[in-house]
């Protein structure tokens, strides 16, 4: 099979490099925020989507303008990717699946991506690349990049530059050394419950970092915008930003790896995060009900990063030749796993479960990984989707249609 995976590394760029850096970075904020605009322009008098061969020659001319010489300094290449990370977000936004692509502020998310791999070179003996216009780079050589590269992008966060180096290689096509099969219930008390009893604590990254996070935005709140002294207090909250981040990724790569290593099929709850941490303050005509609650409950759902433990999964069960299967999570805490009896009432509380057809009782979390594992042996077997307690089997024409 054939593997991408990306190597990331820590520059250590001098002074000059990084001016230029920052100042390349800003170029490509530049072309994606003149581009954007152009398309609302254009959308606006009634054009048809601009895209990436018409808005390259736009991009030509911008960067002969007088006005804007310093785009002539960029390089070329990083500019290009910048109006195709915009026509992305746009098909993106068609495809429903993200919101409308916006402007960019300065300072955040900075980044240049090198696409063509006959530019770059890379000097693993002395730890070190080359990329055009920024020159030989100095990084923390941590690891070997194993593979051949394909791209590359440099990568700014709170001050310090990072590398990521994509690379291809082929592997030998995965079996994976076990044959178990495994459900797991995500939540906030508990981050996940796996079907055979056991659970893992949750992390909080953000709500152990909660309070020296308003002291450092309150810090930067009292000082004069744009000042010295107010860049060094808007750095210390990026630094606490991406520390929250880190810890979470962390947690979220060493659990993943762990369950992924001991089972080859893993079952999960097809969440849809976005609806259930949607704001419940209404408008101001129909004001929402138990508001504060909701904004904690909410603040602790985005704080376990439920969307990136599945990403993570995927494709260390691919790696490793298993399996990842989602279900719908309807109905998982209120099935009885024994009897299948589906009531409202078998939940007795947030941790407890009492099945009033059968007397069975367990702790609701478990139970619901149970339910999720049945519903995996169920796709398995039936194949079609699956509703708590009997499983929907596809017709004999959709079968072999699928097949």
């Amino acid at each position: 099979m054939q593997r991408l995976q990306a190597f990331k590394y820590e520059l250590r760029p001098d002074a000059a490099q990084q001016r230029r850096m920052r100042r390349f970075a800003g170029s490509c904020r530049f072309v994606f925020n003149k581009a954007l605009a152009l398309q609302k322009a254009n959308y606006e008098a009634g054009g048809p989507f601009i895209g990436y061969v018409r808005m390259a020659k736009h991009l030509t001319a911008w960067r002969h303008d007088p006005q804007t010489p310093w785009l002539s300094e960029a390089p070329c290449h990083p500019l290009q990717h910048a109006l195709r990370d915009l026509e992305k977000a746009y098909q993106n936004f068609f495809a429903r699946r993200t919101d409308f692509p916006r402007f960019k502020r300065k300072g955040v998310g900075d980044r240049l991506r090198y696409p063509d791999p006959k530019q770059i070179k890379l000097d693993q003996a002395n730890s070190r690349v080359f990329l055009p216009k920024p020159g030989w780079l100095s990084y923390r050589n941590s690891r070997q990049v194993l593979g051949e590269v394909r791209n590359l992008t440099v990568l700014g966060q709170a001050g310090r530059w990072f590398v990521s180096i994509q690379t291809q290689r082929q592997v030998v096509d995965p079996v994976h050394s076990s044959q178990t099969a495994i459900g797991i219930d995500l939540g906030v008390t508990r981050f996940a419950t796996l079907s055979d009893g056991s659970f893992i604590a949750p992390l909080n990254s953000f709500k152990k970092h909660r309070q020296r996070l308003a002291n450092a935005q309150r810090a930067m709140a009292r000082k004069r915008k744009f000042s010295n002294n107010w860049r060094k207090e808007k750095t210390k909250v990026q630094r606490i930003y991406v520390r929250i981040g880190n810890a979470r990724r962390d947690f979220l790569h060493k659990t993943s790896t762990t369950i992924s290593q001991n089972h080859a099929i893993v079952c999960l709850e097809d969440l849809r995060v976005l609806d259930m941490s949607r704001s419940a303050a209404g408008s101001a005509d129909t004001p929402g009900r138990n508001v504060r609650a909701k904004s904690g409950l909410n603040r602790g759902i985005l704080d376990q990063g439920w969307g990136e433990f599945r990403r993570q999964l995927e494709y260390n069960q691919a790696w490793r030749g298993g399996q990842v299967l989602a279900v719908p999570p309807r109905n998982t805490s209120r099935s009885c796993p024994i009897c299948t009896h589906v009531s409202a009432h078998n939940r007795l509380n947030q941790t407890r479960f009492s099945c009033v057809n059968c007397g069975f009782e367990q702790n609701a979390d478990v139970v619901g990984a149970l339910n999720v594992l049945a519903a995996e042996h169920a796709v398995l077997a039936c194949g079609g989707t699956v509703r708590m307690g009997r499983p929907v089997k596809q017709e004999p024409a959709e079968v072999s249609q699928a097949a």
